[in-house]
């Protein structure tokens, strides 16, 4: 019966716990923007180093600027 009661008051300080820690998050903001965890891929640094590097054309020896003007 003992073990009863402990296992109540574990499961009680848990539960109080996990409501106090989301309060807090409620209260911290931090459910505000969840949408916009979503796009921020495509927010990233147009240099960064997952992009593939650009291949230079093979079309003779004049550039792509020379060829438009």
């Amino acid at each position: 019966m003992g073990l009863t009661w402990v296992a109540i008051a574990a499961s009680l300080l848990m539960g109080g716990g996990g409501l106090l820690i989301f309060i807090w998050s409620v209260r911290s903001h931090q459910f505000r923007s969840f949408e916009d965890v979503k796009y921020q891929v495509f927010w990233s640094d147009p240099q960064s180093p997952a992009r593939a590097p650009e291949k230079e054309e093979k079309h003779g020896s004049s550039t792509e600027d020379e060829r438009v003007g």
